[in-house]
């Protein structure tokens, strides 16, 4: 266990570090209202550092020098030739990792130490959303909301689904069909690997949701708590998150301050601004979602397997492939009008893929047919 004097070497080292960041941000970030930000969070941390400094000088130790160690200049070096977006996923990272570092310290207790690194840590994650991909937040809200108005994420679920079905069933039944040309035995096969599939992807996507459900519920919990707790502490983190979605500071506290004035809002705006969540939806139901996977799964996987209600013998096989390869090349078509990519060269490349497979599993299948058959 580290003694009190190394705690504080290593507590004053990690706040000049974050000091020295937080400047070269500010100095590298264009935008006036985010680099006042950054500023200020320098100057939270410096004093931090002071905190500590006369931690050591009452402990007996001279205090380092106040420079920044060999990371933190690298990182320097990285943001001033890829922008200021880099230091700040890492520093997001790095604030949220230590958002509760003083916790347990007795040096912070009743001091700002704690509410400080708990205000950086939502600070630094509003920003990171703002900046990833290093496209301005707003700009990217607007992105989003219209791929929302068109459909777009649930079209792309829809032709991933059915899509999943149709090249996974495709490639069995041509497996099943290269050992046998009995249409009972690929037939069997065929609507076994639907039920199979669609059973396995809707139970997936059943506890999938639902344990999303359950940890967004914890994390509501978590939120509730801390506002009972230290309400003037949540209060300031969402005023933050306001300023760094562009208010001003005396604007971000006054609407921080008449949203608190209704502790259910207040709950839940800080749960739709600090961890992303809406908590009317929870991230949609489990059932829904089951039975909506199931059922895409299931249009995709049936394709392949209806010829063999009507036909036998080679007939059965090529009509088999030919809906097969027809349903994914239109599923192709239907993926490049989500993703905005070529028409015809999406579709050909999803219709080839899809026929290599097939044809693989249909060798297998020959030779394991011609293996076990003797």
């Amino acid at each position: 266990m580290p003694s009190d004097t190394e705690r504080y070497r290593a507590n004053f080292t990690d706040e000049v570090n974050a000091a020295y960041l937080y400047r070269v941000a500010a100095d590298l970030e264009s935008d006036e209202t985010i680099s006042g930000v950054y500023r200020r969070l320098a100057e939270t941390e410096e004093r931090h550092a002071e905190l500590w400094e006369r931690q050591l000088r009452e402990a007996g130790e001279e205090p380092p020098e106040r420079r920044p160690d060999r990371r933190s200049r690298i990182l320097a070096w990285l943001a001033r030739r890829l922008g200021p977006g880099v230091l700040t996923q890492v520093m997001a990272s790095t604030e949220m990792t230590g958002r509760t570092m003083y916790d347990d310290q007795p040096e912070a207790a009743g001091t700002s130490l704690p509410a400080d690194e708990r205000s950086h840590a939502v600070m630094l994650d509003a920003l990171r959303k703002e900046a990833r991909g290093g496209v301005r937040g707003r700009v990217l809200a607007r992105l989003e909301g219209r791929h929302r108005a068109v459909g777009g994420n649930a079209l792309r679920a829809a032709v991933l689904g059915a899509n999943d079905g149709l090249v996974s069933n495709t490639s069995l039944v041509m497996g099943v069909a290269g050992a046998s040309f009995s249409a009972t035995a690929v037939l069997i096969s065929g609507l076994a690997g639907l039920l199979a599939g669609a059973v396995s992807m809707a139970l997936g996507e059943w506890l999938s949701v639902q344990s999303s459900r359950e940890l967004h519920e914890a994390q509501i919990r978590t939120e509730r708590e801390e506002i009972l707790a230290m309400p003037e502490a949540e209060a300031e983190e969402l005023a933050l998150i306001y300023e760094a979605k562009g208010m001003t500071p005396d604007q971000a506290r006054r609407a921080a301050t008449d949203v608190m004035a209704d502790p259910e809002a207040f709950l839940e705006t800080k749960v739709r601004e600090e961890l992303g969540i809406d908590p009317q939806d929870l991230g949609g139901s489990a059932w829904e979602a089951a039975g909506t996977s199931f059922f895409l799964f299931s249009i995709g996987a049936i394709i392949p397997v209806v010829p063999f209600f009507f036909l036998d013998g080679a007939w059965a096989v090529v009509a088999s492939l030919g809906a097969a390869a027809l349903g994914l090349f239109l599923l192709g078509l239907t993926t490049a009008l989500v993703t905005g990519t070529g028409i015809l060269r999406t579709g050909t490349r999803s219709l080839l893929l899809g026929l290599v497979a097939a044809g693989a599993t249909f060798g297998i299948g020959t030779l394991l047919g011609t293996a076990v058959g003797g």
